[in-house]
């Protein structure tokens, strides 16, 4: 069995030999290399060539982040765990967005981190469950921002009439409802079509419903 080559970056001695002595107790693990800054980590990474770098965040000079972005994007094959005793939002996203393939905090349990490495060297992306529901809430955040700008250029009044196109209501049925003349929800309609860059009313109708656009309507 081919030995997973790793190497450990933190400014901490200590820290670097914990792991290490807890990692050569694994005979499919191997600690090609120490690093204490991210300049070392960079250069180590071109030297040895690991599969997977245990990264601290917080390093002396530039930060384990911005270690990250420059090994995923020089040396794309490795992995980079991020280990960091802090579960901040700023820089789990920041690591994400760096090319992190794990994010764990260093109160992890040791069969936790061999777990953690065993599956990025799989091939999978790792977040400790400890700030994975922090995703979750980001990832849901973004689409309702996505969902919300899908109508952002459509007045209140045009998107009462997009809903009762959705809902299959004829014109002058939708006038009726809103109190308006057909001619004027002509008028909306055509406006609706021309802002959302559809051809005709029943993709205007599944535009809307792909976008939950009840959701964005004030009643």
């Amino acid at each position: 069995m081919t030995k997973q080559r790793i190497l450990l970056v933190d400014d901490h001695q200590v820290v670097r030999l914990g792991i290490k002595a807890l990692l050569e107790r694994h005979p499919h693990f191997d600690v090609v290399g120490e690093a204490s800054t991210a300049r070392e980590a960079v250069e180590m990474v071109g030297a040895l060539q690991p599969d997977v770098v245990v990264m601290d965040i917080r390093l002396p000079g530039a930060s384990g982040i911005e270690a990250c972005e420059e090994i995923t994007q020089r040396y794309p094959n490795v992995k980079v765990i991020m280990l960091t005793s802090y579960a901040e939002d700023e820089m789990l996203f920041s690591s994400i967005r760096a090319g992190a393939a794990g994010y764990v905090l260093k109160q992890i349990d040791s069969q936790d981190l061999i777990r953690a490495l065993e599956a990025v060297g799989r091939g999978e992306g790792l977040l400790d469950p400890a700030v994975t529901q922090r995703v979750f809430q980001e990832v849901r955040r973004a689409v309702r921002e996505e969902e919300a700008a899908a109508f952002a250029n459509l007045s209140q009044q045009e998107k009462h009439v997009l809903l009762l196109v959705s809902e299959g209501k004829t014109n002058r049925e939708i006038a009726k409802a809103l109190f308006l003349g057909e001619g004027t929800v002509r008028n909306y309609v055509s406006s609706i079509l021309s802002k959302l860059g559809v051809n005709n009313r029943a993709e205007a109708a599944a535009y809307a419903v792909e976008h939950n656009l009840r959701e964005y309507i004030s009643i």
